[in-house]
């Protein structure tokens, strides 16, 4: 076990190398791209900001809030929770758990979930902060647990998932799976619907599962290890899945981007792709942030990319999110970037938080919340 751990820092290591932009047949890393000026056609209006506590912290953590109703919940590495009002940011309620959190935040059916780093999913009131109860899991949670009101459905480090009964946290059952020699550290968190729990393995593969019993109801390979190296043949699906209509979007690094079809499996189109943090959809077309800092647009019906802006190279983005007519993405320096959908241009720009945006905006409606490393949580519009 403890030597599967370092394989894993070392690939958290090799993450850092690869987004600063070093390649296998070059001596001498390149620096993140400098930003370049541009005729701002959009301005981006913060409305309201508070501070979480220590945000990410100084592992690589990828704490996202989540939004239900008109309330907006966010966590940082050392436990404190914050319900806010998502229109004003008016702290509704605060918690200190004094656990070292790890997967947050999951929300929905009154419950609001975390997971720790020994292993610890807590479930809280959403409305009120209450502990409602915890269970302790196999290994480490790095993603925020799902919820479809009778199932919480967690997925660990090593790949496997395990499903909570919604109401006590007991355990209903548990899907084992072998993790890749070496992988990135991270998951992307699973979906859950109300019969089929869905999650990207480090294997390059996306699973589907009875909520019931935990049976494996189908599977799909998104990306197939290739190289010589275990560091080349890293497949891991850790951008989290992007369900829309019937249809489940997917990238891997090193490996494709995909749309699956949800109640099979199939695999409706697929393309080359490396990503680690995922994508988004809207207009017809999906977005997506590669390994590299470029962000493509590609049409979801022909699969022709329809633009490519690689202007961020190596700058660390975090997934994209569509945010009006726009694509919105953060960068390690902290600057949140909007392009145009229609062609990938720049179109707005702003510094949110100089110690970096690693978590992928949240959109709801005409607001964009944008959650810093450093812990501090910004609500925008667009002017």
């Amino acid at each position: 076990m403890r030597e599967v751990m370092r394989w894993k820092h070392a690939a958290l290591l090799a993450l850092v190398v690869l987004a600063a932009g070093c390649s296998s047949n070059s001596k001498k890393e390149l620096p993140p791209a400098e930003l370049t000026d541009f005729k701002e056609e959009v301005v981006l209006q913060k409305q309201w900001d508070r501070s979480i506590g220590d945000g990410q912290g100084k592992t690589y953590n990828m704490l996202t809030p989540a939004v239900e109703g008109n309330t907006i919940y966010a966590a940082d590495v050392n436990g404190i929770v914050m319900s806010l009002d998502r229109m004003n940011g008016d702290v509704q309620w605060k918690k200190d758990l004094e656990l070292p959190v790890s997967g947050a935040v999951g929300v929905g059916y009154g419950l609001l979930m975390l997971g720790t780093l020994q292993g610890d999913v807590i479930a809280l009131d959403a409305s009120t902060g209450e502990e409602k109860w915890r269970a302790r899991v196999n290994s480490e949670v790095l993603a925020p647990p799902a919820n479809n009101g009778d199932v919480v459905v967690v997925q660990t480090q090593d790949d496997h998932l395990i499903g909570l009964d919604a109401s006590t946290g007991n355990q209903r059952w548990i899907y084992d799976s072998t993790p890749g020699v070496l992988t990135l550290r991270g998951t992307g968190a699973p979906l859950v619907t109300n019969h089929l729990a869905i999650a990207g393995l480090s294997t390059g593969k996306v699973v589907a599962l009875d909520t019931q019993n935990g049976v494996p109801v189908w599977e799909s390979r998104v990306a197939v290890p290739q190289g010589r190296s275990e560091l080349e043949r890293i497949v891991d699906i850790d951008g989290g899945l992007l369900l829309s209509g019937g249809t489940l979007y997917v990238a891997s690094y090193q490996g494709r981007m995909a749309a699956l079809e949800l109640e099979s499996g199939r695999v409706l189109w697929q393309r080359d792709a490396s990503s680690y943090a995922g994508v988004a959809q809207g207009f017809g077309n999906v977005y997506i942030s590669m390994a590299s800092g470029t962000v493509e647009g590609v049409d979801e019906r022909s699969t022709t990319v329809l633009w490519s802006n690689d202007a961020l190279a190596r700058r660390q983005l975090s997934a994209p999110e569509v945010f009006s007519s726009y694509v919105a993405v953060g960068d390690f320096e902290g600057y949140l970037h909007l392009l145009s959908q229609v062609d990938g241009r720049f179109v707005g720009r702003t510094r949110i938080d100089s110690d970096g945006l690693r978590a992928r905006p949240l959109v709801v409606g005409d607001m964009i919340y944008v959650f810093g490393n450093s812990g501090k949580l910004e609500a925008l519009t667009i002017r």
